[in-house]
């Protein structure tokens, strides 16, 4: 792949999946009525201030170069916890397309994450 193309789909879908996880947490602290109705559905409405500002906190770390493997993984446990939440509920799967980009994201910036290298 060219390098130039690589950086820029890099850069798009980093800023693709930190802008989304960002928009759900600044959700959560707005309290929008669909989230706060969805969130006490499963039982954690209680919790929209803590689980804004987590998301928004890893969101963060992953955009930061130095941090962006701990972000990497605080964001995969993160969604892989709220997934599950979906599944045990029936409600719809709205962690499904976080998760996707963030790894996708990873993978393009640093390819170790995934890969054994020698």
């Amino acid at each position: 792949m060219n390098p130039k193309i690589k950086k820029i789909l890099t850069i798009v879908m980093t800023a693709l999946a930190a802008g989304l996880v960002i928009l759900s947490g600044v959700m959560k602290f707005m309290q929008s009525a669909e989230v706060v109705e969805t969130l006490n559905k499963v039982g954690v409405g209680s919790y929209i201030i803590g689980l804004g500002t987590m998301e928004i906190v890893f969101a963060l770390l992953f955009l930061y170069p130095k941090t962006m493997k701990i972000g990497f993984v605080l964001l995969s446990c993160y969604f892989a916890g709220a997934l599950a939440t979906e599944l045990s509920h029936g409600t719809p799967l709205n962690a499904f397309m976080p998760i996707i980009l963030v790894w996708i994201a990873a993978f393009l910036r640093d390819r170790r994450i995934f890969l054994a290298t020698e």
